[in-house]
């Protein structure tokens, strides 16, 4: 009998909570979506006075389409979209405390991140991709807005679905969490082949924050303010 409680939870632990087909779906949309996104950026990058908030734009839409996708995907088979965000949050404590493991994971990631840049040679984030950050008051707003979406569509649908998809997959938590981070790279490859290493090993300790943690919350919330504080830090740099 404990055997088979054993075998019953490793099952229920890796079980599949949208179809393969639909993760080759989202993975196919990510790949388009990654191409598409790196000419978008080489023309903004190349252009005199170039239209931010429209990228910003764009680029928060295509997010909440794939977010959507995610979610139809998962309802689709049954599922509570809880499975892929976590458990909801019960009181003010239990959002306390969330917030406190997202900044307590902020300043690590940032310490590492910090030693993984140096060691890969890239001088800074910022630096590497000054023609995104926002200029101005409206830009800075659009920015923010993006930044609030890339934590909350990023993480459920790289670590929320597709981590817990190749986790099912691959009988492995540890491989679900490097096939998650590795996409979560190549989907930022517009921002060259450094960057891709650096995001995914960024995506790798998101992917242990919402193992350990089981919610993809406090991650959402590291993610939406890291993002957010590069673009208010670039624009009072500016001024």
């Amino acid at each position: 009998m404990e055997t088979f409680a054993q075998a019953q939870s490793v099952s229920n632990r890796y079980s599949l909570i949208s179809s393969p087909i639909h993760t080759i779906l989202v993975l196919v949309v990510l790949g388009g979506w990654a191409i598409w996104h790196k000419s978008l950026a080489d023309q903004l990058s190349l252009t005199a006075n170039p239209n931010r908030v429209r990228f910003y734009i764009v680029t928060l839409v295509y997010e909440w389409l794939l977010f959507v996708l995610v979610v139809a995907g998962v309802r689709y088979r049954g599922a509570s979209i809880l499975i892929v965000l976590g458990d909801h949050w019960h009181s003010v404590r239990n959002v306390l405390r969330d917030i406190g493991i997202a900044v307590g994971f902020w300043i690590v990631a940032a310490l590492f991140l910090w030693v993984f840049g140096w060691l890969l040679r890239i001088a800074a984030l910022g630096r590497n991709m000054h023609f995104m950050l926002p200029h101005g008051g409206l830009e800075l707003t659009a920015w923010i807005a993006l930044s609030v979406t890339a934590g909350i569509c990023e993480e459920t649908i790289f670590r929320g679905y597709l981590q817990r998809q190749f986790g099912a997959l691959t009988k492995s938590a540890p491989a679900g969490i490097l096939l998650s981070a590795v996409v979560f790279g190549l989907a930022h490859a517009y921002q060259g082949f450094r960057m891709v290493i650096l995001i995914s090993l960024y995506g790798a300790m998101f992917g242990i924050l919402a193992y350990w943690r089981g919610s993809v919350r406090p991650g959402m919330i590291a993610h939406a303010w890291q993002d957010s504080l590069n673009g208010v830090l670039a624009a009072v740099m500016r001024h």
